[in-house]
């Protein structure tokens, strides 16, 4: 029973430096650090450790050495977890898919700082690193024996939840893509007002950047009205059931958090607290989706 109590704590870490990793690798995109150790890896500027530290080295080689670091906590989860809770059915699969998905965006950063790589997948860098964050989250959970202290077997759903849970999920990864691809095309303030592009003119975008940049709030003014009504929704047909009142409920917070943060984005021309909060609070929602659709495969569906 201590060895398992080491295991939580150890998990704990784990999901607390993946955190680390995502809001690092926001932090590399958003300050424009990414060739801050040029075109070396895993080396930084032809060095193993620069003795020349500027703002954009400091920050590319600490996140580099923090991926590195965690992701080796990474794989010893992942083992210890398939040996002490293996017979849980979804650990094996989240174990896989921790250090596969780590490995890959790891592969997919170092392939940008040698060789570069175009703007449409360099977005996929941040969605592959949300999916180990929601891994290692899961498998955290799974340790702690959250669906049994919910008593997840006991919860009951309609059909009509159970597709909105699966499609809000689906169509959050959509929304994150378009947000990385603001960045990586560098069209954060390519429309300088909020909500329009041009608040005194009505009309389409005249460019890429700024259909890059309204295709994205198009698509999170859409999650937020999905995510509010799943909310109400369950509120008025579940709410005896608590672990979908606070589970759906937190979901509208966080989503209402990151409108609010994409919105102040704007006002403060790109004010990083700002840039990295809305990094956080969309990585916080899609863990909490993929709980729930963890959550749904457990419970009984009504008809």
């Amino acid at each position: 029973m201590k060895r398992y109590n080491y295991l939580k704590w150890f998990a704990v870490a784990a999901t607390i430096g993946m955190l680390l990793i995502m809001l690092g690798g926001a932090l590399v995109t958003k300050t424009d650090s990414g060739m801050g150790c040029g075109r070396h890896w895993p080396g930084c500027n032809g060095q193993l450790i620069p003795d020349e530290i500027t703002a954009e080295v400091l920050i590319e080689f600490s996140h580099r050495v923090v991926t590195g670091a965690v992701g080796i906590l990474i794989v010893i989860l992942s083992v210890w977890s398939w040996k002490a809770i293996g017979h849980v059915r979804e650990t094996k699969f989240l174990s896989i898919m921790a250090v596969f998905f780590l490995i890959l965006q790891a592969l997919i950063g170092a392939a940008q700082v040698k060789w570069g790589q175009g703007d449409f997948i360099l977005a996929l860098h941040f969605g592959i690193s949300l999916i180990s964050f929601a891994a290692v989250l899961l498998l955290t959970l799974l340790i702690f024996e959250v669906d049994k202290k919910f008593d997840a077997d006991k919860i009951q759903v309609g059909s009509k939840l159970k597709f909105h849970t699966i499609g809000v999920t689906v169509y959050s990864y959509i929304v994150i893509y378009t947000g990385a691809l603001v960045r990586h095309t560098e069209s954060s303030l390519a429309c300088a007002d909020w909500p329009l592009c041009r608040n005194d003119q009505f009309e389409l975008p005249s460019n890429l950047n700024e259909w890059v940049q309204m295709g994205h709030r198009t698509a999170a003014a859409l999650i937020v009205i999905w995510l509010v009504y799943i909310a109400f929704h369950v509120l008025r047909n579940y709410r005896e059931q608590k672990v979908l009142v606070w589970g759906w409920s937190l979901a509208m917070v966080l989503v209402l958090a990151q409108a609010t943060t994409g919105m102040l984005s704007i006002f403060t021309r790109l004010n990083l607290t700002i840039a990295l909060l809305h990094s956080l609070f969309v990585t916080l929602l899609f863990g909490l989706l993929t709980y729930m659709i963890l959550l749904l495969s457990r419970v009984r569906i009504q008809k």
